[in-house]
């Protein structure tokens, strides 16, 4: 019955339309960052970075290197966004529009319905950075080479890596994207397990997540930066450092998941209080 309750959220979550709003923003904004990398003066600029540090250009701009630079704003700005709007329609929606009074007259538990429908909300985050991820590479891949890759990000330096190396990077990267997305829709979640409608649920993830990104990045906060989920969100792009610090990877994962089991577990205990038929 469990495994039939998961597969009718599904379906009713991916028979909603703006549950695909991401994915068609997603592949919007790699097509346009796909035709500036090949047609604008960005690869110029990649260009001088390796002539600045002694390496080819035509070794390591290649499809791994394009797709991870599409990727950074993408996962910094739209993947909360679209996540968040996901996660905050879960509950409140079927509040506001009286269904969930029908779906609790069924002998079904609170908190099983809360377990189901966060399960769905993380195996829909999960699914859109497989598609995020998968597109980036693909599209990178028609006018980029399959070669070795180089990353020059703040916090990481200059690296350059074969291209085993980094496409088996390039795959944990995703992996650790999933469990962002995961995060971002578990705060939406549940702030939709509380008495607001859908929209207020997905603008205070939001600005929690966007006001720790700005505290992270402010000189004065610079001590508390691991208090901030943002700054664990990071860890994506951290893996292609040389070496990769496992040790601190594990670290950011254990608390992005231990913070996913604690939102919902907040918002679990707010529903168990509510009073649905008011």
């Amino acid at each position: 019955m469990f495994h039939r309750h998961l597969r009718n959220e599904l379906w009713k979550l991916f028979g909603k339309k703006r549950t695909y709003i991401g994915f068609g923003a997603f592949l919007l904004v790699q097509t346009g960052m796909l035709l500036m990398f090949r047609f604008g003066r960005v690869r110029a600029e990649m260009e001088r970075t390796l002539a600045g540090n002694g390496y080819l250009a035509q070794e390591y701009i290649s499809t791994l290197t394009v797709a991870v630079i599409m990727l950074i704003p993408q996962v910094a700005l739209l993947m909360p966004l679209y996540t968040a709007l996901v996660g905050g329609d879960m509950v409140a929606k079927e509040a506001e529009d009286g269904t969930l009074r029908m779906i609790l007259s069924r002998p079904i538990s609170r908190f099983r319905l809360l377990l189901v429908k966060w399960l769905a909300g993380v195996i829909f985050a999960t699914l859109l950075v497989g598609v995020l991820g998968g597109t980036a590479l693909g599209l990178a891949r028609i006018w980029f080479p399959w070669k070795g890759m180089f990353v020059s990000f703040p916090g990481i330096g200059f690296n350059v890596l074969s291209v085993g190396t980094g496409f088996k990077l390039y795959l944990w990267s995703i992996s650790f994207m999933a469990v962002n997305a995961s995060v971002a829709v578990g705060l939406a979640f549940m702030f939709s397990c509380f008495n607001m409608k859908p929209a207020a649920a997905t603008i205070l993830a939001l600005s929690v997540l966007f006001i720790s990104m700005v505290l992270e990045n402010i000189p004065f906060f610079e001590p508390y930066k691991e208090w901030f989920p943002t700054y664990h969100f990071h860890t994506w792009i951290r893996i292609f450092s040389q070496p990769t610090p496992w040790d601190a990877v594990a670290q950011a994962l254990c608390i992005l998941l231990a913070l996913n089991l604690t939102t919902f577990l907040v918002g679990a205990a707010a529903f168990q209080a509510r009073d649905i038929k008011s």
